[in-house]
Order: structure tokens, then C-alpha cells, then sequence
């Protein structure tokens, strides 16, 4: 079969330059890496250089936007900046609130105690009140000299000596100088020797528990001529 001209654009030269082609695009790229340059002596930049760059350029322009923010930020007044102000304030108002609280718990005890002593003096107060009258009649007994001798006069003696440890005090004195706040004057009457009213006679007892005068005694009086 004979061979066309078109068959010459087939030829092996034209499968040479191809494969030249392939191997030149095959062909081992070199790269120096070094840092002084072997020629001139300078140094070299790494390829990552411009990057850095580009980096410390955007860092440095944050640096300046922050410092501008921070400039245009108003101060306050140094009396809002410092903390310890307002603590000092808050820890003295608690200060004083602890010590008007303790006050008031020192009170509230001194008046309960208070009320605590009014309270049982005045019990006591009222159980010698409802027992003068026995007295009364022990007294009447004794001037009458039923209460010389025996189990009664024993055990009056010892009504009077317990009642004296509850502070009981009689009033009966005679010849001393007349105290209306102690004594009631029934009766008045001339008296020789004397300057002052003076108690000559002593008609009921008076009773009296610490500076509490529990019943005035009724008594003659006598007043100078």
C-alpha cells in the first residue's frame, strides 16, 4: 500500500520533539536556600519574610487603633477609681450597725434583768403584804401574853425570823424623832423635854422591806409645849 504525504507530518522527528517536550517539563527544579548570597555577600530574606512583615504591620496598626480607643476613654474621678473607698464606707456603715445592734442587745439585757428583780420584788412584796395581818394578830397575842410560852409562840418566832430573811422589817420604835414617810400620827399631844415631834406611842406596827415602806405605823405623837 503506497504512503500519502500526509503520512510524512508522522514521522519519528515529530515523536523526538515530544518526548523532549515531556522530559523538559520533568525537569528537577533546584532551589538555594541559602541565607548569604554566594556572589554579592548580602543577606538573603526567607520567602515567609514578607509575611512576617505584612504581620508585624497588621499588629503594629492594632497597637495604634487600641492606643487611639484608649486615649479617647474618658478617667473618671479618683475618688470613683479606688476600690478601697467604697469598701471603707461599706465596712464602717456594717461597723456601726454591729455596734448600734450590741448596744441595743446590752440594753434589752439590762432591761430584762431589771424587769426580772422588779418582778420577784414585787412577788415577794405581795406575799408579805397578805401575811401583816397574821403579824397583826401575833402582835395582839403577845401584848395580850398569850405567845409567853408554848408550841405558838415557837412557831411564831420562826414565821418572823423567815420573814426577816425575805428583808421584812418592823417599825415599832418609840422616842424617835416623828418621819411622817414611816409613821401615821393618830394622835397628838403635849410633850415635856423634847424640841422636836417626837413617837411616844406605838398603836399598830408599820412594816418596811429595803427602802420599800410597805405600811406606815400608826403612832401617838408628842409635840413640844
Amino acid at each position: 500500500m503506497p504512503h500519502h504525504g500526509n503520512d510524512a507530518d508522522h514521522s519519528p522527528s515529530n515523536n523526538e520533539g515530544t518526548e523532549q517536550e515531556r522530559a523538559g517539563q520533568q525537569k528537577p527544579v533546584i532551589r538555594d536556600n541559602r541565607k548569604v548570597d554566594p556572589e554579592t555577600g548580602a543577606a538573603r530574606h526567607p520567602q515567609g519574610s514578607a509575611a512576617d512583615s505584612n504581620a508585624a504591620a497588621a499588629e503594629g496598626d492594632a497597637l495604634s487603633q487600641a492606643e487611639e480607643i484608649l486615649n479617647g476613654v474618658e478617667v473618671p474621678a479618683e475618688e470613683s477609681v479606688a476600690p478601697g473607698a467604697a469598701a471603707e464606707a461599706q465596712a464602717a456603715e456594717l461597723r456601726n450597725d454591729l455596734l448600734r445592734l450590741q448596744a441595743e442587745y446590752v440594753n434589752y439585757r439590762k432591761r430584762v434583768e431589771r424587769d426580772r428583780a422588779v418582778a420577784g420584788e414585787m412577788a415577794v412584796i405581795g406575799v408579805l403584804n397578805s401575811l401583816l395581818p397574821v403579824l397583826d394578830d401575833v402582835d395582839a397575842a403577845r401584848q395580850h401574853g398569850d405567845l409567853v410560852d408554848g408550841p405558838f409562840a415557837a412557831i411564831a418566832a420562826k414565821l418572823e425570823t423567815a420573814l426577816k430573811t425575805y428583808g421584812l422589817e418592823r417599825i415599832a420604835e418609840t422616842g424617835v424623832e416623828f418621819d411622817p414617810t414611816i409613821h401615821e400620827a393618830l394622835i397628838q399631844q403635849p410633850g415635856e423635854d423634847i424640841d422636836v415631834d417626837t413617837v411616844s406611842q406605838v398603836l399598830r406596827s408599820g412594816y418596811r422591806s429595803g427602802d420599800r415602806v410597805l405600811r406606815a405605823a400608826q403612832v401617838i405623837v408628842a409635840v413640844p409645849a
